[in-house]
Order: C-alpha cells, then structure tokens, then sequence
C-alpha cells in the first residue's frame, strides 16, 4: 500500500490530540480515585488528633474542642488560680491524682497539666458522662471549676472531684502536646508524633 496522499502533520497532530484529550480524562477519573483513599472529614474525627491554637485564649477562657466525638476543654487559667488550687480547702477524693488511667503519666501534680495555665480536659463526667458546665470562681462559692448539671458533681479547675460528688472519679485528661508555644495537638503524646 503506498502512502501518497497522506498528510504525516496531520496525522502526528490527531495523535497528540487524542493522546491529550485520553489524558486529562485518564486525571479527571484518577483524582477523585485518589481522593477516596483519603479518610473522611466522620473517620479523621473518630479518631485522628486536633490541633488547637491557644493564642487567643484569654484568662479564664475555655473552649471545646471536638476530639474523637468528645468535647475537650481547654481552659487558660490565670496565675490567681493557680495559687487557689495549691492552697485550695476543697475536700477531694483524689487530691494527688493517683489512678493512672485517668491522665497520661506525664501529667503529675496539683495542675495537672503540662503547663501550669493551660488544662486540658475530657468534657465528660466520671458519674454517668454528663457533660459538665464550666464555671468561674466568681459565679460559684466553692472557688470555681466544673460542675455536672446532670447530678451535682464538683470539680476543680485541675479537674479534681470534690468528696462530695457522686462522680467518684478525677476528669480524664486525654494525651496531648504543645508544637510550639501557641499551638496544642490534642490526642498524640509528644513520643508518638
């Protein structure tokens, strides 16, 4: 077979244009594929951490962060606070924070907090995970914290409960860890990141 009368430009060109127009259609189906391999907006929040930004929050702030379908407070508390939890007369059943399931083991004392004016805190009653309303030294006689609407459990602003509460146990303290001075990733220890 001869080849007179074929125009070899014409040719080259509807090639390329076929191979172009096969390739953004072969990108138009491949995106949302790869896209699918991602975890959905519902998975990540089931369980993926949160970071937070801590620079606008004012003493005696606190915000609710959602953490694997939880409400996490974090509270910025003042250094007026911080001394009334130290001298505090409150009765606590578990002033030391003993039961270790309750906070990761590098959370230890009165604060329980890696830094003094930030606590961080599972919004969930011990008693029967209600979820409790924050309340400031100003608004309660008993120096200010939590406190469950559901059955009357007191907590501090360490998160502490009070001996007579009907919740028997501390508020839970999730993992957590500062990135940088103003930023807070809530659900990784600092070792697993």
């Amino acid at each position: 077979m001869s080849n007179d009368g074929v125009d070899n430009g014409k040719r080259r060109f509807l090639t390329l244009a076929t191979s172009a127009v096969g390739a953004v259609g072969a990108g138009f189906v491949a995106v949302p594929f790869l896209g699918s391999w991602k975890p959905s907006a519902k998975a990540q929040a089931a369980g993926a951490p949160v970071e937070f930004m801590i620079d606008k929050l004012e003493e005696g702030q606190m915000v609710k962060v959602e953490w694997r379908g939880k409400p996490v407070f974090v509270v910025r508390r003042s250094q007026a606070t911080l001394e009334a939890l130290k001298n505090s007369t409150l009765s606590l059943k578990d002033p030391e924070s003993t039961n270790v399931e309750q906070q990761p083991e590098y959370i230890t004392g009165v604060t329980r907090s890696i830094r003094p004016d930030i606590l961080v805190l599972i919004g969930i009653c011990t008693h029967l995970g209600c979820v409790p309303q924050h309340k400031k030294a100003t608004e309660v006689e008993w120096g200010g914290g939590f406190f469950c609407p559901c059955h009357g459990s007191q907590f501090d602003l360490s998160g502490r409960v009070t001996s007579a509460s009907p919740a028997s146990k501390n508020l839970v303290v999730p993992p957590y860890y500062f990135m940088s001075d103003n930023q807070l990733m809530i659900g990784l220890d600092k070792g697993a990141a």
